[in-house]
């Protein structure tokens, strides 16, 4: 019999998928490559994945570890609006899902020695199905793990309504994780967290800290969100922006104002700033400055720009909408971690063997 942990979370962007990546990079240390699986068992995020339709998460998990074999099993149902109206049309019974799901992790558990089972957003998702997080966790019979957020208030009063789901289907929750931590507070959050949770009777343990990079995005996702194509090379295009700049000022003044790994959004009629740009790509210390260009509008760039710009190596974008336009969306944009950004995967691999106890959440939760 496989040991399970069943990862839920409070809501979006608590960290839930940098934590099932974590344990399962984890997991695969301890138990050795090819033993630990990973099941998604309710996904609201269709994806198409070698053929077939699965969650998106199950689609990246399976892309990062090599999961390939049979993609249905690792996310056993996935649902769309056309689902949902199926459903209530009485369709097919939510029996018949409970099923699916048992059915594949019978199979994976014949497979592995460890599996990593990842909710969907909020304890709540799926209820129209009876699908909600606490009744797949008392399907899969997996221990429960919830990952907040950070602070100390609003992880209390996030994870109580979760774990009353939870407790309300018969499933105990084993411990809260919280991320997103103030390293400099990371002592004290503990202490007052534990003091808190005390109270509700379940354990809490703190994750990850704080980390900006792991939000920001690459320019390979730039380039999905505007849907242009990049010009960089495959290393460059993983190269994590920590800074946008609007090029509005004078060239000098624009050069003077960059800092570290800078997305630089310059209009396609600002020849003397592009020339320049692209000129100081060939330093070093710009080099590590200049993530990119992104160059917007609708004047045509000049043939002799465009040469120096070829010619410079400098990764970039071509888009007709404007700068202003392309910085909204952009910072709409939540950044999230795809099977291509290496460069954020590795982060993320340091990060939970600094941060992440896997000895203690196993002796707590599994």
């Amino acid at each position: 019999m496989a040991r399970k942990i069943f990862i839920a979370a409070t809501g979006k962007d608590s960290g839930k998928t940098t934590t099932s990546l974590s344990l399962l990079h984890l997991a695969s240390k301890k138990y050795g490559k090819g033993r630990v699986g990973f099941m998604k068992p309710f996904g609201p995020k269709p994806a198409e994945y070698r053929g077939v339709i699965v969650d998106k998460d199950a689609a990246l998990t399976a892309e990062i570890f090599g999961l390939e074999q049979d993609p249905s099993l690792l996310s056993p149902v996935v649902v769309d609006r056309a689902t949902t109206r199926a459903f209530l049309d009485g369709n097919f019974t939510s029996a018949a899902l409970h099923e699916k799901i048992r059915s594949a992790l019978d199979e994976l558990e014949r497979q592995y020695d460890y599996i990593v089972i990842e909710g969907s957003g909020h304890g709540g998702v799926g209820s129209i199905f009876d699908l909600s997080n606490a009744e797949v966790a008392r399907i899969t019979g997996a221990p429960v793990m919830i990952v907040t957020g950070g602070g100390i208030g609003n992880v209390v009063d996030s994870a109580a309504l979760n774990i009353a789901l939870f407790r309300q289907a018969g499933v105990e929750v084993k411990l809260v994780l919280t991320n997103k931590v103030d390293p400099a507070k990371r002592e004290q959050s503990l202490h007052y967290l534990t003091l808190a949770f005390a109270r509700i009777g379940v354990p809490v343990r703190v994750g990850f800290d704080y980390a900006p990079l792991l939000a920001n995005p690459t320019l390979n996702r730039v380039a999905k969100v505007l849907g242009e194509p990049l010009r960089a090379t495959p290393q460059e295009a993983q190269r994590i922006i920590l800074h946008q700049q609007l090029g509005a000022a004078s060239s000098q003044r624009v050069i003077d104002l960059l800092e570290d790994s800078t997305l630089l959004m310059v209009n396609s009629s600002r020849d003397e700033l592009l020339v320049t740009t692209s000129s100081l790509y060939h330093l070093p210390e710009y080099k590590r400055k200049i993530a990119g260009l992104l160059i917007a509008g609708l004047n045509p760039i000049s043939k002799i720009t465009q040469q120096i710009i070829d010619d410079s190596g400098v990764p970039y974008l071509r888009t007709m909408i404007t700068n202003s336009e392309t910085f909204t969306i952009l910072s709409n944009d939540v950044s999230k971690t795809t099977a291509e950004d290496r460069e954020k995967i590795e982060l993320i691999y340091s990060m939970a063997e600094r941060q992440l106890d896997f000895a203690a959440i196993e002796a707590l939760v599994v």
